[in-house]
């Protein structure tokens, strides 16, 4: 008997993430809506002038919605964001083979130096896998690359899944434990063969430096999206949050999601994004660094409500990583807002946090 071709996932696709102009609270029947707890009232935005701003990035596309501050320039904002776009895709993206992390992948065996933004985010990368007990582990771009998910590209269809004695050494140069930090002279270890990939961290990091970056300007009421990573500051000239709508499942259990991104930022994790399928097996992009192969848990989706982005994106990850089960229960444990969707022998099956629970207004709960 042969064995069935590679193809390419065919899932049921997410909903469309909405940015910025959702239907106001009133016009929300049948939606779930979820409201974060605000302390105070928000500040007025700087004008009522809204600008819609776009373009491409790391390889999907990013938007935002702003309020200009009075005598600003349409295109400085536009140039501001391509800037801070520009600089995560030279420092952190496989992708370009002159970028700083693709010198230090393809660096022999030493102790290099690396830049001081670099090496905040590595830092940052570290600790969230300290955290999560390596559930985020930045050190897995050899084991990304074997599986097809890497700038190498997709494997042969001849062969779509790696063998055991390759996994087994890509391991051997993968692991967060293993990458040595010299903090004094800011350089970090590379064993020979070591890849890091910060795939599960760049966007929602992207996303923080882009709504910084707007703070800086005076837009202080805006929303940025990345790949689907959101965040959301101030309100709106009517006083309105920045409504978004949360990634969803067509055939999800869980009705149609808006949240008020009011200082808030939100990231999903789904099997579907990408991944392909081999004998009836669905191989996700995302790898579980203690086995060395893609996750096979039954988390479909996680969706996480942060301050921060990159921590809504890390833990998207780690919990999707961590599964049905422990993923919950870290999650509740961080008092984290977090939405799970799992595979079941009886179809879709969603759960979520008492914070997340917590945020859904009552009349949609």
């Amino acid at each position: 008997m042969t064995d069935k071709p590679f193809q390419p996932a065919s899932r049921a696709a997410p909903s469309p993430v909405s940015i910025g102009d959702a239907a106001p609270l009133a016009d929300r029947s049948g939606d779930r809506v979820l409201i974060p707890p605000v302390a105070q009232a928000p500040e007025r935005p700087p004008s009522d002038i809204v600008w819609s701003l776009g373009g491409q990035t790391m390889g999907t596309t990013w938007n935002a919605r702003l309020i200009a501050p009075p005598g600003a320039d349409k295109a400085a904002f536009q140039s501001a964001i391509e800037a801070e776009l520009a600089e995560i895709v030279r420092l952190f993206s496989p992708w370009e083979r002159g970028s700083e992390i693709s010198r230090f992948n393809a660096a022999p065996q030493g102790v290099w130096a690396v830049s001081q933004a670099f090496w905040d985010f590595l830092d940052a990368a570290m600790d969230l896998g300290d955290e999560t007990n390596g559930a985020v582990d930045p050190t897995l771009g050899a084991l990304v690359d074997l599986w097809g998910f890497g700038p190498p590209g997709p494997r042969s269809p001849l062969l779509p899944t790696p063998e055991d004695e390759e996994i087994v050494a890509a391991l051997k140069v993968s692991g967060w434990q293993k990458l040595r930090l010299n903090r004094d002279a800011r350089a970090v270890m590379q064993m020979g063969g070591m890849k890091l990939d910060f795939s599960g961290l760049a966007k929602g990091h992207a996303v923080d430096r882009v709504s910084d970056r707007l703070m800086a300007m005076g837009a202080t009421s805006h929303l940025v999206e990345i790949g689907g990573e959101l965040k959301g500051r101030g309100v709106k000239p009517d006083a309105q949050p920045w409504w978004a709508e949360v990634e969803r499942l067509a055939d999800s259990p869980a009705p149609r999601t808006v949240v008020a991104l009011h200082e808030l930022a939100v990231a999903t994790s789904g099997d579907y994004r990408r991944a392909f399928e081999h004998q009836g097996r669905l191989y996700p992009h995302t790898i579980d660094g203690s086995t060395g192969h893609p996750v096979d848990n039954g988390l479909a989706s996680v969706s996480v409500l942060h301050a921060q982005a990159l921590r809504a994106d890390a833990y998207a990850t780690a919990l999707t990583v961590m599964g049905p089960y422990d993923g919950p229960e870290f999650a509740e444990g961080l008092g984290l807002a977090a939405h799970f969707v799992q595979r079941t022998d009886r179809g879709l099956v969603e759960r979520m946090t008492p914070a997340w629970r917590a945020m859904m207004d009552d009349d949609t709960a």
